[in-house]
């Protein structure tokens, strides 16, 4: 059984768990009815199965080259990026006025699971092309979105994000690249960047990066930071690929997955470029594109985890090994209890980070359709949950794929082991997940916990309806609601942030995990108490939910027990 995009699961959960329908209520996106969702979802599901999904193994055993400065992608790569330009899957959110589909975010984060379900490697290109059309959409000048906006949503172009430098990692504000104003709309921008994601390639005419660099001018830190756009070949008067820019790939990283993605060092060296958004501003431009990639991140971690999740559930059906212990059943490893409890934490966990992304989406379709801002604030609370929690699942999940193969889930050959090789990286990138977790303990509590609380409140609201029919589910929930509530109160009385940051990482799981409650809970009794719905509700609350109230409580230790270990001594 190959990858098989789970459209029903999609629909169902916008149907009957996350209110979908207030969305197509909205004047913005009133077209994008359920009845268009599910043909655009069925499309994207044909390509993703049939066109992306055979192109998997190829990019782990035949990775992106560089050759006397050519990067050569894997086998089939370009044919499928084509599919995905052809069909409009880069451009689905992007404004019409530019070719785009101006469909919601929604929708576009389905399609980025099903591309990250069959072949992750792949995906990671439109997926870097849609958080720059954003930015140049909401940032770039009237010239820059004329010239660039409709390549980059037809696919002819594609874009990248150039953050990272050798001596700065996380911390952008330590940059070195600079750029100096030509006094004639350009700047020469020069610099190295080093984990660029497809940095450059062979599946499309253009590359367009987005560099941040410092001006003269620009004070120290991530205040004096600019952004410009740089292009791989400069348009020429008729906007097409011109002449070549001053820009190289130094070399392609070897990396322990994600083998058909080529991730560069770039060399800037007085490269043309131009400013996106207005001097020593870049951090915001560029935030405009992180935010959402940060959720396309997420989502690519839920992708491998139902792709992961898919291969396990077939081999688990075919290996028979050992005597069965249940009468009447597949007479498979399937009915093993151990392996039943893999596979029901696997489905689990992805259905729960899948909830959590859609929720995250639908809250940024509404706030931008609505201009509500307490949506916004919920979708800022959320993203860093979704970010973090889901892409620990994929690496989870995929963890326990392997597992469930046993020893053929070591071999190369099942394709077991490249889940967990590939979604890895997930929980660095973007911001690692540690400091995903220190976002939501500071910064998303900076309204005093408004945001959060309004969360719990509806989590609480779920454990109330379900008094009735499913009293002890309900109970376990109210339960892990009460002890995230108190700890939410605990950070929000922490004056010193190190000891939030000390427990960040415990609170931020505790809380993906009684969302996930609150998800399963409530498609549960949408579908009824003897729907298949209700096991996994039911797994999940009563046995993946009880170490909430530890992870509390590691939230609320503080830092003393951490600074108590002395790493310096130790390694004396």
């Amino acid at each position: 059984m190959p990858y098989h995009a789970p459209t029903d699961e999609h629909l169902f959960l916008l149907n009957n768990v996350l209110g979908y329908s207030r969305i197509s209520e909205t004047e913005k996106f009133e077209e994008a009815g359920l009845e268009m969702v599910e043909a655009i979802l069925t499309e994207a599901a044909k390509m993703a199965d049939n066109v992306l999904a055979p192109l998997q193994t190829n990019g782990d055993l035949h990775p992106a080259v560089l050759e006397n400065g050519v990067v050569r992608t894997s086998p089939g790569y370009k044919e499928g990026y084509r599919a995905i330009s052809d069909g409009g899957w880069v451009g689905v959110t992007a404004d019409p006025e530019h070719g785009g589909m101006g469909l919601p975010l929604t929708l576009a984060t389905i399609v980025g699971e099903m591309m990250s379900s069959s072949c992750l490697a792949l995906s990671l290109n439109p997926l870097m092309t849609q958080g720059q059309i954003e930015a140049l959409e909401k940032h770039g000048s009237d010239m820059l979105k004329e010239i660039y906006l409709p390549k980059l949503i037809s696919g002819e172009w594609t874009g990248t994000m150039n953050l990272t430098e050798a001596s700065a990692g996380s911390d952008v504000g330590a940059l070195r690249s600079r750029a100096v104003d030509n006094g004639d709309g350009t700047y020469r921008v020069t610099g190295q960047k080093i984990f660029i994601s497809w940095g450059d390639h062979d599946v499309a005419e253009n590359v367009c990066h987005l560099v941040l660099a410092r001006l003269p001018d620009g004070v120290a830190g991530t205040k004096g930071i600019s952004l410009f756009l740089v292009p791989k070949y400069i348009p020429d008067a008729n906007g097409n690929p011109g002449v070549a820019n001053s820009l190289s790939v130094v070399s392609l990283e070897h990396k322990l997955g994600l083998h058909g993605s080529p991730t560069a060092i770039m060399a800037f060296e007085e490269s043309t470029g131009w400013l996106v958004g207005e001097p020593h501003a870049g951090m915001k431009a560029m935030f405009t594109m992180m935010n959402n990639a940060r959720l396309g991140v997420g989502t690519e971690g839920l992708g491998v985890a139902e792709a992961a999740y898919q291969k396990a559930l077939e081999f688990s059906l075919e290996r028979t090994q050992g005597n069965v212990p249940v009468a009447g059943g597949s007479g498979t490893i399937a009915d093993h209890a151990d392996v039943r409890r893999m596979l029901i934490t696997m489905k689990a966990l992805s259905q729960t980070a899948r909830a959590i992304i859609l929720d995250t989406a639908i809250s940024i379709d509404l706030g931008k359709a609505n201009g509500d801002a307490a949506q916004l604030a919920r979708a800022a609370f959320l993203t860093p949950i979704a970010k973090a929690f889901s892409t620990d699942i994929g690496s989870e999940v995929a963890d326990l794929g392997i597992q469930v193969h046993g020893g053929m889930g070591f071999v190369e050959e099942t394709g077991a082991a490249q889940y967990a090789r590939d979604v890895r990286v997930t929980r660095i990138y973007e911001g690692t997940n540690g400091i995903q977790s220190m976002d939501l303990v500071a910064r998303k509590l900076m309204d005093g916990g408004l945001a959060a609380f309004s969360v719990l409140s509806e989590i609480s609201g779920t454990a109330a309806q379900a008094e009735a029919d499913m009293p002890d589910l309900a109970a376990f929930l109210s339960a892990a609601e009460n002890c995230l509530s108190a700890t939410t109160t605990w950070m929000l009385e922490q004056e010193d942030l190190n000891q939030r940051f000390a427990g960040a990482v415990p609170y931020l799981r505790a809380f993906g995990l009684t969302l996930g409650g609150h998800y399963l809970l409530k498609a549960a009794m949408a579908e009824g108490i003897d729907g298949p719905r209700y096991a996994v509700a039911r797994f999940h609350i009563r046995q993946l939910m009880t170490v909430v109230d530890g992870l509390c409580t590691q939230a609320r230790e503080g830092a003393a027990s951490l600074y108590a270990f002395d790493p310096v001594a130790d390694a004396s």
